[in-house]
């Protein structure tokens, strides 16, 4: 990784590593990674030179990264090339990143959960009672995360790291009511 220090690539390695292991292509975690750590936007041209990725492999993960909302085009003057950044504020970024997951992953999980749940509901077969119990289980389990996903992102960023932070405190006082 060219004109980075070691804890900048090491940082950005293990961002892709992590991208990977969340199901994000490797490169495109790389470089949200080292457009986040970057002072100022980078184009095309920097990001491939300073992380060693091919040209055409970084105008994809930056699509990628521009439809997931975490980074943008930026315009510097006297310059017709398009550079990019990332969001700068962490709070901001984790939220942009939730809310996409959600969108993507937890909605239409919801909606199939939902259908199976109404086929399910249709029979009257005992043999598939418990088949039933789990499926309305998992399907409660979903609908209560995604409330709750709800309730926290109408927050104030502000308040929801306040939120955030008070886990331990919110954790014992609902652990003394429940006693």
């Amino acid at each position: 990784m060219k004109g980075l220090p070691p804890f900048a690539q090491h940082f950005i390695l293990h961002w892709g590593e992590m991208g990977a292991r969340w199901g994000i292509n490797r490169t495109v975690a790389q470089i949200q990674a080292l457009l986040f750590i970057s002072e100022t936007p980078l184009n095309a041209e920097e990001i491939c030179e300073r992380l060693g990725v091919a040209r055409s492999n970084v105008s994809n993960s930056l699509k990628e990264l521009q439809n997931w909302g975490i980074a943008k085009v930026v315009h510097l003057p006297g310059d017709r090339r398009d550079h990019f950044e990332s969001i700068r504020d962490v709070h901001e970024l984790f939220r942009v990143i939730a809310a996409e997951r959600k969108r993507r992953e937890i909605d239409p999980t919801l909606v199939r959960l939902r259908a199976c749940a109404k086929e399910a509901g249709a029979t009257d077969d005992p043999a598939d009672a418990y088949a039933k119990e789990q499926l309305e289980s998992l399907l409660g389990f979903f609908e209560l995360v995604s409330e709750f996903y709800e309730k926290m992102n109408r927050l104030p960023t502000k308040s929801a790291v306040h939120a955030i932070r008070m886990g331990d405190k919110i954790a014992k006082s609902i652990v003394s009511l429940v006693k």
